[in-house]
């Protein structure tokens, strides 16, 4: 059950008093996000734990910030939080010890209508959001400034966050538009599977790399390209992940509709890594490591230890793509998530998917996938979803390495 701890409607865009609460909290970074709402901004902040916190607006530059007894970013990027065209920036970090600050860099003036801490009691989490709006530039300065809180600092006797760290590196994204050339894959209502997947994947790339990732094709143009070159084409491009796009059609069946997302079945992992070795030359079957020389047990046992890691990455990539769809609009099949035994699943060294986001056999979804609106709510989905996997990855990086 969940229970509204603090919910403050702040009218004329007062700032939100300090909360007091007790003890550190940590960021989920994975669902944590700072998104546009209008001509304003939605902050939204998933916490172990509560933690007391205030929030308010400074002028000149336009600042939103928030202080909290204590918080930890660690794992946070800026990349991964900040998903905004109305904010400019963000920083966080500790500012001394016992406070911990996020500053959110504003584009334009803009006042805090609500802000507000939901507590699920059973779980002992919490979500912060704050909701800001558009203002005038002279309603703006009337209300910044930080709250009267005994015990707070004051913002200027404080030095400001550090910059959020950065990504070392662009999260690579491998992008499989499925058949192509002498294949054209499902066919329906003069659509070709091939066709359709080719403009949503170039569609993608361009939404991937305005958000910062490095987007890589299999194919951009109506050719043939082999199961197995695709997985080698991922591997050369160094690929975090490998996301195959596909649609299906059903005889006799315009009912069946919504997407579903496949994984490499845990049953399937030895045979695809025997399949692996088999088929591919001894020096493109796990990035960064020469097998030239060994024979097929090697290999496949060294693709399975890769699988250990790559196998529940590539599960989670899976949850966080359903979700992201369902929230961006996106219909979904009955059961979608699935696992089966397909070529371009088998990589041991990156986590794959394979995503069929439709059925060409269904009249709703051939709207959705021939329309740019429809395609948009995919795209958005994955984007989001890309953004809170990365996340997820990044935070438990350091328990893998222990």
């Amino acid at each position: 059950m969940r229970a509204l701890l603090a919910a403050l409607l702040i009218l004329l865009a007062a700032a939100a008093p300090a909360q007091d609460f007790s003890a550190l909290a940590r960021l989920d970074v994975a669902q944590s996000q700072i998104r546009d709402d209008g001509d304003g901004l939605g902050v939204e902040l998933h916490l172990s734990q509560t933690v007391p916190y205030r929030a308010y607006t400074l002028a000149e530059p336009w600042r939103l910030v928030l202080d909290f007894r204590e918080l930890d970013f660690r794992g946070a990027t800026r990349a991964g939080l900040l998903n905004a065209d109305n904010a400019e920036g963000v920083r966080f970090g500790p500012v001394q010890p016992g406070l911990s600050r996020l500053v959110l860099e504003l584009g334009a003036p803009m006042r805090i209508a609500t802000a507000g801490l939901d507590v699920d009691e059973a779980a002992g989490t919490a979500t912060l959001r704050v909701s800001l709006v558009a203002a005038s530039a002279q309603s703006a300065t009337a209300v910044a400034g930080a709250p009267a809180s005994p015990g707070w600092p004051d913002p200027a006797t404080a030095a400001l966050a550090p910059a959020a760290p950065e990504e070392a590196a662009p999260l690579t994204v491998v992008i499989d538009p499925g058949h192509g050339g002498l294949d054209p894959g499902a066919q329906r209502a003069g659509l070709d599977e091939a066709d359709v997947m080719l403009t949503l994947a170039l569609e993608l790339s361009e939404a991937l790399t305005r958000a910062g990732m490095r987007a890589v094709l299999t194919r951009t143009e109506d050719v043939f390209v082999p199961l197995q070159d695709r997985i080698s084409i991922a591997r050369a491009a160094g690929a975090d992940v490998m996301i195959s796009l596909h649609a299906d059609a059903l005889e006799d069946d315009e009912v069946t509709s919504g997407a579903s997302i496949y994984t490499l079945s845990a049953s399937a992992e030895n045979e695809a890594s025997s399949r692996m070795a088999e088929r591919h030359e001894r020096g493109d079957i796990l990035g960064g490591l020469d097998l030239s020389g060994q024979d097929d047990s090697i290999a496949t046992i060294l693709m399975e230890l890769a699988r250990t890691e790559t196998g529940p990455s590539g599960l989670r990539l899976a949850d966080a793509l359903l979700t992201a769809l369902r929230e961006e609009g996106a219909r979904l099949r009955t059961n979608p998530q699935r696992q089966a035994l397909l070529a371009v699943l088998t990589a041991a060294d990156f986590p794959a998917v394979l995503l069929e986001v439709g059925f060409l056999s269904s009249a709703r979804d051939r709207a959705e996938l021939t329309s740019a609106e429809g395609r948009a709510k995919i795209i958005a989905g994955i984007t989001s979803a890309l953004r809170r996997w990365a996340a997820t990855e990044e935070a438990r990086a350091p328990l893998l390495r222990q």
